[in-house]
């Protein structure tokens, strides 16, 4: 395994925890004051968090593909979607930053 696909998976995984914390935030604005804008936060939340989860699955705990992840994708591609998945989890740490100042 590479480092790649560790770091691609640890970013992924707080990426995962960013964003309940986000969906905890946002639901609880949303059930106060009722906006479209509150809403629309928490779709953000939950439609992100799918998208992370099922990656999280697909790298660690799907029979077939996690081990096709570990052994068979190009260290270029690993590369590129560790890069995609830091980035996200950056942008995810100042949103969750904004959020709860």
């Amino acid at each position: 395994m590479s480092v790649w696909t560790d770091i691609a998976r640890l970013a992924t995984a707080i990426n995962v925890c960013l964003l309940l914390g986000l969906g905890y935030v946002w639901g609880r604005n949303y059930l106060a004051v009722r906006t479209k804008h509150t809403l629309g936060l928490l779709l953000f939340s939950v439609f992100l968090l799918a998208e992370n989860g099922l990656t999280l699955y697909y790298y660690l705990i799907d029979p077939d593909l996690s081990v096709w992840y570990s052994t068979k994708m190009p260290t270029i591609v690993w590369q590129a979607t560790m890069t995609l998945h830091v980035l996200q989890t950056l942008g995810l740490a100042f949103l969750t930053w904004a959020t709860w100042d």
